[in-house]
């Protein structure tokens, strides 16, 4: 990969197996996710049953985190620069829909629980009227680590930064943080959230397993499916968790050893921000029977009729 550069602030800034790799896996991820997102809109069932609505918001914040994280990630290997005022606009929707993943996830989990627990009031607490509420406050829950992120670096950067919000520097998430106290904070407020969100898929884990026991025949079977999706909904959250302490540990890195700093946040963005967003077309995509016969409907162009009949 030699051959490969570009052209930036003067100088020839080679573009190695690393940028092209991610490069790849990003476009991978987003295809999929734009089939998936395609096949939900395309097929009208789906809008009235909650897993799949929860299902589509995952898809399309996932996507928008792929985009936007990848949009930084080069515009941070390039040095490219740009105004306060944007970086801060685009950071602000990473933060939001990296917290509305995690909170969607815990969505999906409680509905699988009133499902396999609670069937006779899963239509009720399920229905259409509910979706949207249940979006507005996944949403709502979702901001509040970005109101208070945002308030206290409005208090910091006052106006005695003369034109701080017009300046040009590489766009991070970390331009929030004045202090070290507020990234500590940002920290303590989003490992709250996932104490939360973990102990409720720990509950929920907990409430089906003992319904899976007592189960019998289909039952069983669903029954047990169900607890694969919640293991599998837990695992997701894991990775996005764990993504809160990447900044600590490359922080520590920095100060010790460059070469492994480069290393370990490469490694960081694959296994914590890349691959979190492909495991929601596996767990539903692929696993979800009727979702994968529309699936394979769509993307065969027609030539598989079997959806028809959903």
């Amino acid at each position: 990969m030699e051959d490969n550069s570009s052209w930036v602030g003067g100088e020839v800034r080679q573009i190695n197996d690393r940028v092209i790799s991610v490069q790849l896996l990003v476009m991978m991820f987003l295809g999929i996710n734009f089939l998936l997102i395609l096949t939900f809109f395309k097929k009208k069932s789906f809008y009235t049953i909650a897993r799949y609505i929860l299902f589509a918001v995952t898809l399309l914040s996932d996507s928008l985190i792929l985009l936007i994280s990848n949009i930084l990630y080069l515009l941070a290997y390039f040095n490219f620069t740009i105004q306060v005022w944007l970086c801060i606009i685009i950071s602000t929707v990473l933060i939001l829909y990296s917290i509305v993943t995690p909170v969607t996830l815990t969505a999906m989990t409680l509905e699988r629980y009133v499902a396999i627990c609670m069937p006779l009031r899963h239509a009720e607490l399920c229905s259409q009227r509910i979706h949207v509420h249940c979006i507005l406050i996944i949403h709502g829950l979702s901001s509040l680590p970005c109101i208070v992120v945002l308030s206290f670096f409005f208090a910091s950067a006052s106006l005695s930064f003369h034109g701080f919000y017009i300046q040009k520097n590489v766009c991070s998430v970390e331009i929030f943080i004045f202090q070290k106290w507020q990234g500590h904070l940002r920290s303590a407020i989003s490992q709250f959230y996932f104490l939360v969100m973990v102990s409720i898929i720990v509950l929920c884990y907990v409430k089906i397993m003992k319904v899976a026991k007592m189960a019998s025949g289909e039952n069983k079977k669903s029954t047990w499916k169900g607890l694969r999706t919640v293991i599998l909904h837990g695992f997701q959250l894991l990775l996005c968790l764990i993504q809160l302490w990447c900044p600590f540990i490359e922080a520590a890195l920095l100060q010790t050893n460059f070469l492994l700093y480069i290393n370990v946040r490469y490694f960081n963005y694959i296994t914590f921000i890349l691959a979190p967003r492909c495991l929601s077309p596996l767990i539903y995509g692929l696993r979800d029977e009727m979702f994968f016969n529309a699936l394979k409907y769509y993307a065969l162009c027609g030539l598989y009729k079997k959806p028809l009949d959903i």
